[in-house]
């Protein structure tokens, strides 16, 4: 499990600014921790100046093209090193299952059997990156004291490193990527094994880290149909283009991250089949290439020699974003999305979301713009506008500007530009054949938008138009749902003689954050009639019957049912209505002048007491089971005490459940807290005991409150 970091905060400062250096200090650092560790790979981030953004520097191990989807990651990305900078901690993930588990983003574009540790790379107060290593899926599932300790020190090492360079006027801060390293030469083998391997009756060739061929021999290029020569120095699906197939390049990818053998079978045209068992180690591949049965693969045609298969770095990249925009529910979260996740990848700076609606371009939101006037200047905008926006949503055609120059060239109307950058990508949000709207990318410089770019943002665009399209459609039914709940729950509960109390309702923090658990408070006779329930489920189909079932209760308690008939009436009600939904509920009767309770459950938790003496006590009422489960139902009639100063919580079951506490530990520990409260005003005491739920980023149910005290002459009622 992940080590959690000591709890001095430590501030998250880049690296003073300067021209990047030559990176032969990370280099050594890196190949020294790899080797350290007997890791299989890793890399080094350091912070972007003025960004909250790791940039990836120098990566030793595998091909760059591998980790493409995070050359840049934005300290807000649920990737492990963002994780490592964000909390000063070491990250340790074990295996495959657990990277599906914790970190979904990185398993979906690399599903292979490998173990990754990442920690912070800091020294007296500054943050300057992370580093992480890799190791095969043949490491123990836990990292040993040893390996933690020398990658602590190794990553502290280096920050001292960093700082020293910094302090000398030389510091090492991300610069572009490095160029394609040089073709390496044919890797020269003994005589007597290059005589041993011509003869083979099958092919056999080598690949270094990146899959160039450094050597095959004559069967290899007799079954391949081409020379030697043509092969060496080059990737095998470049050099083939039959070969050049994601599905092939994913089993090469696959064996030099789990160092296992892996293997495919692939069609040389016009109808021979070769089968490739590739053999990994750290230093490149061995492959055997033999002859292959004939077979037909179901739904698959083969590409034809000029035909061209999209880049896997390119469609891993497509995952891993497709991947995070799966994560947002509402408008604003694929906006953060967009802005935290795609915009740092693609080195953008600013992002606007445009949304069409009656014939006119309306912002959704935009992140970037520190002057809110710049982005205004869309709102509104007709469709049949002659700006770039409004063009590319109309036509459903992208628009690239590589500078300011050819963006007022061709919309001269736009002339002094008012947002002050360098390049810009207009993208159609199209989501089935419909336009929804518009996402403008902006870059600070200018810059070339090559094809490949401009087939991935392109790619990107369809994906973003589906995620807006489903959370617009949530923000709507949101808002719907919880405007049917708003008026269905009492406003505000009645000021009545002798009876002061206060209610709470906190909704779930998954799917529609609506649900059906309800209260009331009516006046009765010489008190208070009480109801509190949920309704199973947490949709609008559930808020609708909790408003049937209070308004239910309202209408027998108006007509002087008693507790029991009132369940016993609104169970029937349930039953008659067939519904797929059953209900919880506890009903009562507040009697202050006779200093008593009667009550009627239903499948409802409990309710706690505390006397005027300050004892807390669990009601072990007799029930009977859920509405709407038995027509013939009955539910027991219980009559408590209640005298002045006492004090009666109600409450539904997501007060108390959660996946990590027992329910009774959890029913304990709010009659400990109402204890202690003794005099607390009463909706201070409300704010104290769902304090805890409110705190829980992840609350699958929802919550209903209920406080009740006896007092003597007026109380408001909150």
């Amino acid at each position: 499990m992940p080590e959690r970091g000591p709890s001095v905060q430590r501030p998250i400062v880049a690296p003073a600014t300067g021209t990047p250096s030559d990176r032969s200090l990370l280099s050594h650092a890196l190949a020294g921790i790899v080797d350290a560790v007997h890791g299989h790979s890793g890399a080094v981030y350091l912070l972007a100046p003025g960004e909250p953004v790791l940039v990836m520097t120098v990566m030793a191990g595998l091909p760059r093209a591998f980790a493409a989807p995070w050359e840049r990651v934005a300290l807000g990305s649920p990737i492990p090193v963002a994780d490592a900078v964000r909390e000063h901690r070491t990250v340790w993930v074990s295996g495959e299952e657990e990277m599906s588990s914790r970190y979904p983003r990185v398993a979906v574009v690399l599903p292979y059997p490998f173990a990754l540790a990442a920690l912070p790379v800091a020294v007296h107060g500054v943050m300057y990156g992370a580093v992480f290593v890799s190791w095969p899926g043949s490491h123990p599932p836990e990292l040993s004291n040893g390996e933690r300790e020398l990658l602590t020190s190794a990553c502290e090492r280096l920050a001292l490193g960093l700082e020293h360079a910094a302090r000398a006027g030389r510091p090492v801060v991300p610069g572009a990527a490095p160029p394609v390293p040089d073709p390496v030469p044919p890797v020269p083998a003994a005589v007597e094994a290059a005589r041993m391997v011509a003869r083979l009756p099958y092919g056999m060739c080598a690949l270094d880290l990146d899959g160039r061929v450094t050597y095959a021999n004559a069967a290899a290029a007799n079954l391949l149909g081409v020379t030697v020569e043509s092969i060496l120095r080059r990737q095998l699906w470049a050099a083939l283009p039959w070969l050049d197939d994601p599905v092939y390049e994913d089993r090469y990818r696959a064996a030099l991250i789990s160092q296992q053998p892996t293997s495919f079978v692939a069609l040389r045209p016009p109808r021979r089949w070769l089968s490739f068992r590739l053999y990994p180690s750290t230093s490149g591949l061995s492959v055997r290439i033999t002859r292959a049965k004939s077979r037909t693969v179901p739904g698959r045609s083969h590409a034809e020699p000029d035909e061209e298969a999209a880049r896997l770095v390119h469609i891993s990249h497509i995952l891993s974003l497709a991947s995070a925009l799966t994560e947002a529910v509402g408008v604003q979260d694929v906006i953060q999305l967009v802005a935290d996740e795609i915009l740092p990848a693609l080195g953008g700076h600013a992002v606007v979301i445009l949304g069409s609606e009656h014939g006119r371009l309306h912002v959704l939101g935009q992140r970037g713009y520190e002057d809110p006037s710049v982005v205004d200047r869309f709102e509104g905008m007709p469709l049949t506008a002659p700006t770039p926006g409004a063009h590319a949503l109309v036509t459903g055609v992208p628009a690239f500007f590589e500078s300011r120059r050819e963006l007022e060239r061709l919309y001269p109307a736009r002339r002094a530009t008012p947002d002050g950058l360098g390049a810009w990508a207009y993208l159609p949000l199209v989501a089935s054949g419909r336009p929804v709207g518009t996402c403008v990318l902006g870059y600070t410089e200018a810059r070339a938008f090559p094809a490949e770019e401009r087939a991935q943002l392109t790619s990107l665009s369809g994906l973003i138009a589906q995620a807006l399209e489903r959370a617009r459609l949530y923000d709507t039914k949101h808002r719907l749902a919880h405007g049917l709940q708003d008026a269905l729950l009492p406003r505000r509960l009645p000021l009545l003689t002798g009876i002061e109390a206060a209610a709470r309702y906190l909704p779930g923090t998954r799917g529609m954050e609506i649900g059906g658990d309800f209260y009331d408070l009516i006046p009765a006779g010489t008190g208070a009639a009480v109801v509190i329930g949920d309704v199973q489920g947490h949709n609008v189909t559930a808020a609708g019957l909790m408003g049937q079932v209070r308004t239910a209760v309202r209408a027998y308690t108006a007509v002087g049912q008693s507790p029991t008939e009132v369940v016993r009436s609104a169970n029937r009600l349930l039953v008659d209505l067939e519904s797929d939904l059953f209900v919880s509920c506890l009903y009562l009767h507040l009697d202050t002048a006779a200093d008593r309770l009667v009550l009627a459950r239903a499948g409802h938790p409990p309710p706690l007491l505390r006397g005027p003496d300050g004892r807390v006590q669990v009601l072990g009422l007799d029930g009977g089971p859920l509405l709407g489960v038995d027509a013939g139902a009955t539910y027991p009639r219980t009559e408590v005490p209640f005298p002045p100063g006492s004090l009666l919580v109600l409450y539904t079951d997501g007060l108390i459940e959660s996946r990590d506490t027992d329910l009774d530990e959890a029913l304990s520990e709010i009659a400990d807290r109402l204890a202690a409260a003794h005099a607390r005003p009463l909706e201070d005491l409300a704010d104290h005991l769902v304090h805890h739920v409110e705190r829980t980023q992840e609350r699958t149910d929802d919550v209903a409150l209920m406080l009740l005290r006896h007092v003597n002459g007026h109380r408001r009622i909150g």
